[in-house]
């Protein structure tokens, strides 16, 4: 798609669902960096509710201030899912997972 802009034009390339699948990661890389993320949008999210400092965040997820700086900064690279599902769990929240079957064509 290209938008033109006066005498300049900008092209535009639309999105796929997965953000790193578009940066070029590979699909198993970038399936793990999509989880990641959204587990991590989530917890931003309650400790913003929250009105918590990064402090506070730490005292309640028995983390340290500058590993709930990371989080905050979405330093995706320092949080397996596992470590985020736990501190999801200690928020009180209920993770599902959905697994869509893709026809073995694909594979």
């Amino acid at each position: 798609m290209v938008i033109s802009q006066s005498s300049q034009s900008i092209n535009v390339t639309l999105a796929q669902d997965n953000i790193f699948a578009d940066l070029g990661f590979s699909e198993d890389e970038a399936v793990n960096l999509k989880i990641r993320a959204d587990l991590m949008l989530e917890l931003r999210s309650f400790i913003k509710a929250k009105g918590w400092t990064q402090k506070d965040a730490a005292k309640f997820f028995d983390e340290t201030q500058p590993r709930i700086s990371c989080l905050m900064n979405g330093d995706i690279k320092r949080f397996s899912v596992d470590k985020l599902l736990l501190m999801l769990s200690k928020a009180g929240m209920e993770v599902k997972f959905e697994v869509i079957s893709n026809s073995m064509e694909d594979v």
